[in-house]
């Protein structure tokens, strides 16, 4: 184990990963300035659907999340360079997170991965060379770093890949009826739209998936196979980028290939004039009991985590239950409608709402097909109606569909969400099972992928 983990190698690859990903973040940062991503996610809503448990997590008021983001975006420039690297990485890391956990309305496992990827960034020497912090603190350069400075990247990319290839081996997704139902709205794409509609092109997209998740990382490590698993991340990547638009992520998968070639090739492309560390020495250090045990116990959870809907009832494409923080990545499109009836608990008289006097469009997206955040809303208008003296009851009228199929009801109408407790360790009895009679409702859908 100590051979493994604290055997040095040549940290070319470090240095230079950590050159892109200070970039990389700092386009994240500023390009959901310049997108308007921020405003529509942050600061036209009332209020955003946090995750449950981080309620008191909001965006700051006014014009506030564009100085949050400006610090963030500052913050990858300053890693980017290598100065202060350490606190400019803990800042982006704690600020990357909050966003996170305050909105749940534009949810992306790729933001989950940053998350994770930041935190590792956190405890690398990636500022040991070719950094302002060596150039002002000679005594910190190092031209090498521990061995698992590298594998831990690779064991966590691993898992995602994996885990989205097994993910993938399903029923929709075997008859390529998911990839037709994503393409369906890029028609309009330049050069490929058309191509994009066909059948081929969806069994391609759906076997393509799941191969180059399940062998990816195998390939990447073998030699023989590596320069060829290169251009084919190359391709699948840019194509995601494209297709799906994405932001960093594409990207940012790419710049972690780095750490499967060897030392000396990275060392010979990139960094030339650095000597190149070929002493092999194994450095244990004090810390080194500590180190392996939170290392393991770090992957142990990050491979049960994905496992933990199969402990839920019924099925995680319906319930949404050990859905998030599981790498199933763009699995599947749900759509559907949702309203909601607030009676006066004391006259049993309907009160009249409009949910959108409370939401935004992309939050109305959100509340049509998902249970937390339906939930959480029939719980902000019990709330808000408390505040005024009245004592209500809610209840949810929702039907969705997943990947085109037939519309079924998703909510109790029955149940008084706004009385329940969230149950998160249990599976909500308040949901309807996935298998159901269809209903003829005639509804308007609305559209959400991911």
């Amino acid at each position: 184990m100590h051979k493994l983990l604290f055997k040095h190698i040549d940290n070319s690859a470090l240095i230079v990963f950590r050159i892109i990903f200070g970039f990389l973040i700092f386009m994240e940062s500023i390009g959901s300035i310049y997108t308007g991503w921020i405003r529509r996610t942050l600061i036209e809503p009332q209020q955003t659907f946090s995750f449950i448990g981080f309620e008191w997590l909001q965006p700051l008021p006014g014009n506030g999340m564009y100085f949050y983001y400006g610090v963030m975006g500052l913050c990858g420039l300053l890693v980017m360079v290598g100065y202060k690297y350490r606190w400019s990485i803990i800042v982006f890391t704690i600020l990357w997170t909050g966003t996170y956990l305050m909105q749940k309305s534009s949810y992306n496992n790729h933001y989950y991965l940053l998350i994770l990827l930041s935190t590792m960034m956190v405890f690398q020497p990636a500022h040991k060379y070719l950094s302002v912090d060596a150039r002002l603190h000679p005594e910190i350069k190092m031209i090498s770093m521990p061995r698992w400075c590298a594998l831990i990247f690779i064991f966590q990319m691993f898992i995602v890949y994996t885990y989205g290839a097994i993910a993938k081996i399903y029923p929709d997704w075997l008859d390529a009826t998911v990839a037709e139902v994503l393409m369906k709205g890029k028609k309009d794409l330049f050069l490929v739209g058309e191509i994009l509609q066909q059948k081929w092109t969806h069994y391609t997209i759906a076997y393509v998936g799941i191969l180059f998740d399940a062998l990816i990382i195998p390939l990447l490590l073998w030699k023989p196979t590596r320069k060829f698993a290169f251009f084919a991340s190359i391709f699948f990547h840019l194509f995601n980028s494209y297709v799906f638009q994405i932001g960093i992520f594409p990207y940012l998968s790419l710049a972690l290939v780095l750490f499967f070639f060897p030392t000396k090739t990275i060392h010979r492309i990139f960094l030339k004039r650095k000597p190149y560390y070929d002493e092999k020495e194994v450095i244990v250090p004090s810390y080194h009991k500590p180190f392996v045990a939170v290392f393991i116990i770090y992957f142990i959870v990050q491979i049960g985590l994905p496992l933990r809907h199969w402990f839920f009832k019924d099925d995680v494409l319906w319930t949404e239950e050990g859905h998030r923080l599981s790498w199933r990545m763009m699995l599947r499109a749900k759509s559907g409608h949702t309203t909601f009836r607030v009676i006066d608990a004391e006259t049993n008289v309907q009160i009249p709402i409009q949910i959108e006097d409370y939401l935004s469009k992309k939050q109305l997206r959100t509340v049509s097909t998902k249970p937390d955040v339906i939930w959480q809303f029939a719980q902000r208008l019990k709330k808000m109606f408390a505040e005024k003296g009245q004592d209500v009851k809610v209840y949810v009228n929702s039907s969705i569909r997943v990947n085109g199929g037939e519309l079924r009801q998703l909510i109790d109408p029955e149940v008084d969400l706004g009385s329940v407790k969230w149950q998160p360790l249990r599976h909500s009895e308040w949901l309807r099972p996935s298998k159901q009679e269809n209903s003829s409702r005639e509804i308007k859908d609305n559209n959400y992928f991911d």
